[in-house]
């Protein structure tokens, strides 16, 4: 059994609570985590993310995407939804939920990121 502190590379623990629900697997599962989520959960997730994003990216580029370990994959999944994130909570913020009634219409189905 992996403890929470397994589930991504070393130096990224703070992120570990936030696997579960935002380490999704696609880019429609990322949507939908965002989707879902209320105001407090992204900021949460956004704050905790936000100064580790380029050392996750530091971390990730030392190797090609098909070779990363179950752990670097889950940071991955992590950086991509923390996008979706970003963008409710620094852009559209209270706007969000306005903005959040039209994506229904705009599925994702697929995206390179799932390939």
């Amino acid at each position: 059994m992996s403890t929470q502190s397994s589930l991504l590379p070393a130096g990224f623990d703070a992120l570990a609570p936030f696997v579960e629900y935002w380490a999704a697997d696609t880019a429609a599962g990322r949507a939908r985590c965002r989707d879902l989520s209320d105001e407090a959960s992204r900021v949460a997730f956004y704050n905790a993310a936000n100064e580790l994003v380029p050392k996750a990216l530091a971390c990730l580029d030392k190797r090609p995407l098909d070779q990363l370990d179950e752990s670097e994959q889950r940071l991955m999944r992590l950086v991509l939804s923390f996008a979706h994130v970003a963008m409710a909570v620094e852009l559209q913020r209270e706007e969000e939920p306005r903005h959040a009634r039209y994506r229904p219409y705009m599925r994702i189905t697929r995206a390179p990121a799932d390939l």
